[in-house]
């Protein structure tokens, strides 16, 4: 009994003491978020609404009650980055670098911010000096990243290349890829002022760090076909359809002229159509369709597009079609028909024909590198507008 009666006593105890240190807890709460200022809440409120200019004025007269708070200063300076004020985003982080008292790391984190401010306001020169002066710490690889970014802007390949190994080095993601486009960069440079022995250097280069890169295979063929080695050029532009079939737009043209030096024109249209056949595209059809009708006339043309036609009914193909009709046609048939023709050109003609598989962005022209996202090999060169797709 004396066991029962001493249990009854220590529950009410320690249930009161349990409850004293919640209320000491709570109270302890209360006053922290007591002292925060009304408009930190009032800031956040804005946020959340999706009101930023607000928030912006709410975080500023923040800042201004208690300048010392850093978190609310890298806060404010990305509103204001993002909002493409970019001259308040530096003077932000430039008064945060000021302060003798901020610690290592956050100095680090104001240097990144400031050099994405002079990034984004397309101060270049100051962008790259600020980065590059994060030597070490939580924010130097980011740091290098960002410069790869400038170097490519600048155009400086060499500087690219440098910069990419470094990265890959510390143990980021290969950028094997990237590389080997920078050595595509300057053997094209190299191509255009003459220096042919310069070019293949690179290209090798290229091949080396990836041997996928048809982009190289395809330089190689130019720098063959520049000093007029028309054998040479034929087995590197032929060598894509092994390498990746799905470029053979790129070096159809090639192949005919170098077909064409040799004297062997119908043998090389012949080879156009093999390629359709077997790797059938829009692009490989305007080339084929054309040289066709030179080799072999506009009946041999025209089966050409209607063969096609059946197996991928496109744009392109029926505008070739209507080219053939036209073509042997007499009026006042050949007049209906030339309307239909200048009605579907008009139609397809301001198209966008490429797409971006990383950011969507569309363009007539094919790019190695994305002018939307600036990534690499990120265009497929087959144009996606046909008969019955979604666009």
């Amino acid at each position: 009994m004396d066991l029962d009666f001493w249990w009854l006593l220590v529950i009410p105890v320690v249930f009161g003491l349990g409850w004293m240190a919640a209320r000491f807890d709570l109270k302890h709460l209360l006053s922290d978020a007591a002292n925060l200022p009304r408009s930190y809440f009032r800031g956040l409120n804005f946020l959340l609404n999706e009101q930023p200019d607000k928030a912006i004025d709410a975080f500023i007269e923040v800042v201004k009650l208690d300048p010392e708070t850093t978190e609310l200063h890298f806060a404010l300076g990305s509103l204001f980055r993002r909002r493409g004020e970019t001259e308040r985003a530096i003077r932000v982080h430039q008064n945060l670098l000021n302060r003798a008292d901020l610690p290592v790391n956050e100095r680090d984190h104001a240097l990144y911010e400031l050099g994405q401010d002079f990034l984004k306001a397309g101060l270049l020169d100051r962008a790259e000096q600020t980065f590059a002066s994060i030597e070490v710490g939580l924010y130097h690889t980011e740091a290098e990243r960002s410069l790869l970014t400038i170097f490519q802007t600048e155009k400086d390949w060499a500087r690219s290349i440098a910069i990419a190994r470094k990265l890959e080095d510390a143990g980021s993601p290969s950028l094997r890829k990237e590389i080997s486009q920078f050595h595509c960069e300057l053997a094209a440079d190299a191509l255009q002022r003459g220096e042919r022995d310069a070019a293949r250097e690179e290209l090798a280069s290229a091949l080396k760090t990836n041997s996928g890169n048809v982009r190289a295979t395809i330089l190689l063929g130019d720098v063959e076909a520049a000093a007029g080695n028309t054998a040479g050029a034929l087995g590197f532009y032929t060598r894509v359809e092994s390498q990746n079939a799905v470029y053979l737009p790129l070096v159809a043209e090639p192949i005919m002229k170098a077909y064409q030096a040799e004297g062997r024109a119908h043998e090389g249209a012949a080879r156009l159509v093999d390629y359709l056949d077997n790797h059938p595209s829009i692009d490989l059809l305007d080339v084929a369709y054309k040289h066709v009708n030179a080799t072999e006339g506009i009946e041999a043309a025209h089966a050409l597009a209607l063969r096609q036609m059946k197996r991928a009914p496109s744009a392109s193909a029926t505008l070739l079609l209507l080219e053939g009709q036209i073509a042997t046609s007499e009026a006042p048939r050949r007049d209906e028909l030339e309307l239909m023709r200048n009605l579907i050109r008009q139609r397809t003609r301001n198209l966008p024909r490429f797409t971006c598989q990383n950011c969507g962005f569309r363009a007539r022209l094919f790019y190695w590198q994305c002018p939307g996202c600036g990534h690499w090999e990120s265009y497929a060169p087959r144009r996606t507008e046909t008969l019955g797709s979604s666009a």
